[in-house]
């Protein structure tokens, strides 16, 4: 059974960086491709970064491409997301999701999702 817990949101400035962390206390971490995506009201979750379940490959979205980087630690049942140069448009609720192996841009095809840690970039 998978259970995910994020961690690590919380309030800075524009330009600063916050790291995120997802844990699952399930047994098949390492099956799993892991994501993270972002919500903010009024509209549809998005995808923001995907890794596989061995972490050779990696996916993200144009709009956060070259600032935020994902990675895991399997030994750990942890996924990051380190978020640098964040902007007032980063400001959502993000979610960790996982899916058996393959990460995927859609979160209809996420079975999988943890409660969300709320992260608002200030001008």
């Amino acid at each position: 059974q998978v259970q995910l817990v994020e961690s690590g949101g919380g309030l800075v400035q524009a330009g600063e960086s916050l790291r995120l962390s997802c844990t699952d206390s399930g047994r098949a971490f390492s099956t799993y491709a892991m994501g993270w995506f972002r919500q903010t009201p009024g509209k549809e979750r998005e995808f923001v970064a995907g890794i596989s379940w061995t972490g050779g490959s990696t996916s993200y979205a144009d709009s956060v491409q070259a600032r935020f980087t994902i990675s895991r630690v399997n030994a750990k049942n942890t996924v990051y997301l380190q978020m640098n140069s964040l902007k007032p448009e980063d400001t959502a609720v993000y979610y960790c999701a996982a899916r058996p192996y393959t990460w995927h841009k859609s979160s209809d095809e996420w079975p999988y999702w943890g409660q969300g840690t709320q992260a608002t970039v200030s001008s």
